[in-house]
């Protein structure tokens, strides 16, 4: 199965965020979505979503024999970056509460017990019966990531998930996901280098708008990661390496592109924090 964003494009009033927007995304991996602080990431995520028109372009999905459909909700997982839960109600209560009008949707397949579900997620059993409100930003973080994970969505969209978690947190978010890439396809926003190589298979560059995937194995070269800086402080205004990041070791939108080879770029949003939630925000 593959994800195929589609030459997407997005602007408000005059000012272009995402520009002719192209890439295939393939299961069973984790894509760190990297770019700095107003980039765009949110917006990318929030047309994905359809919790905002796109102006051009589309998404879908492409299933193992080649045939392409269309991207419906279902499909989708959608982790904001805020964490958004009915705090009146318990962990408990909330998990049964999703489990009971999704049960329908499993085609006769039924669910885990509940506390086979917070194991998992590695909720401990004095917090599962809580009230939502007393939970910590991390823990809000847990159940939406669980929801999610228990609706199998083929395409998984985690926005800066890891930002506002300490560091055991962390460390238990990024586990978690490594075991779920499976049978799904994951992209994971970030603004911070050493998170993307540290947790994702494939780093893709969210820079003026537009996409381009970084080859790993060239990510020891402290050269290069000095030229992916240069090329996210371009989003100031300021000058970047004449070659930008269109080498060898680059591939926009997920293809092979010659050396020294050129693509149009737009200004894009100017630097500032994504919109956190899952509407029609600035990011």
């Amino acid at each position: 199965m593959e994800f195929v964003i589609n030459h997407l494009a997005k602007q408000y009033g005059e000012k272009k965020v995402l520009v002719d927007c192209s890439f295939r995304f393939q299961e069973g991996k984790i894509y760190a979505l990297l770019g700095r602080n107003g980039s765009g990431k949110t917006t990318l995520f929030n047309c994905i979503n359809h919790d905002i028109p796109y102006d051009g372009g589309d998404c879908y999905l492409v299933d193992d024999q080649g045939v392409q459909r269309p991207l419906k909700q279902s499909d989708i997982g959608y982790v904001l970056s805020t964490p958004t839960v009915p705090e009146f109600l318990t962990g408990r209560e909330f998990l049964k509460f999703f489990m009971d009008i999704n049960k329908d949707k499993r085609g006769g397949r039924g669910f885990l017990a509940p506390d086979r579900y917070f194991d998992q997620m590695l909720i401990a059993p004095d917090d599962r019966d809580r009230l939502m409100k007393d939970y910590s930003h991390g823990m809000k973080n847990k159940m939406q990531m669980l929801i999610n994970v228990i609706a199998e969505p083929d395409l998984m969209l985690l926005d800066e998930p890891l930002t506002s978690l300490d560091v055991v947190a962390a460390e238990e978010m990024k586990t978690q996901l490594r075991h779920m890439k499976e049978g799904r396809i994951t992209i994971f926003s970030t603004h911070i280098l050493d998170l993307a190589l540290d947790l994702c298979d494939s780093i893709v560059l969210l820079s003026h708008g537009m996409l381009e995937e970084i080859d790993r194995t060239a990510l020891d070269d402290e050269e290069l990661k000095n030229r992916i800086i240069q090329a996210l402080r371009s989003e100031d205004g300021m000058p970047a390496d004449d070659s930008r990041l269109h080498g060898s070791r680059f591939r926009p939108y997920g293809g092979d592109v010659p050396e020294g080879s050129g693509q149009p770029r737009d200004n894009d949003m100017p630097g500032g924090k994504d919109h956190a939630g899952g509407g029609g925000g600035l990011c």
